[in-house]
């Protein structure tokens, strides 16, 4: 895997490496359909899913999660699992993710199948699965952000 070693992003959303900057979107403003089917890594380089669905939080407009697909075949029988999007870094480069846990770490989060998802918006399941990727959960972490950069304050007329 090389040294992927991005900063730890105090944004809530997920690092981006690489030079992958060419025309048109992205990295930074990228459609996230562009983005299903990108391959996943862990933290010591195995191979570990693909990204299937992508989460918005519809209220807040912000990514919550995206979903990993691990396993199955052609979509069968594969298990599922939400990643905070905080816990992801896009190489732009390799055309992957990196997550921030190990390989076995992952495979022990117990995830989910297509036919019974989780409530996402459940506030203890969110915060179960932010703790697990150690991350913040994403709502907090945008709030403290935008309360304490004044280029997010609103504009004075």
């Amino acid at each position: 895997m090389g040294s992927i070693n991005p900063q730890r992003n105090t944004r809530g959303g997920a690092s981006i490496v690489g030079g992958g900057i060419g025309e048109g979107p992205g990295p930074d403003i990228m459609a996230a359909a562009t983005l299903d089917g990108n391959k996943v890594m862990s933290a010591d380089g195995e191979h570990v899913g693909k990204i299937s669905d992508i989460m918005l939080d519809v209220r807040s407009g912000r990514i919550a999660y995206a979903v990993l697909s691990e396993g199955g075949f052609l979509g069968m029988g594969s298990n599922l699992h939400a990643i905070p999007w905080s816990a992801l870094t896009l190489d732009t480069d390799k055309k992957c993710f990196y997550v921030d846990i190990s390989a076995q770490r992952l495979k022990d989060d117990p995830g989910f199948d297509k036919d019974h998802w989780p409530s996402m918006a459940d506030a203890k399941w969110a915060a179960t699965t932010h703790s697990y990727y150690n991350r913040q959960p994403y709502w907090s972490v945008t709030n403290e952000v935008v309360a304490s950069d004044p280029a997010n304050r609103p504009l004075e007329h």
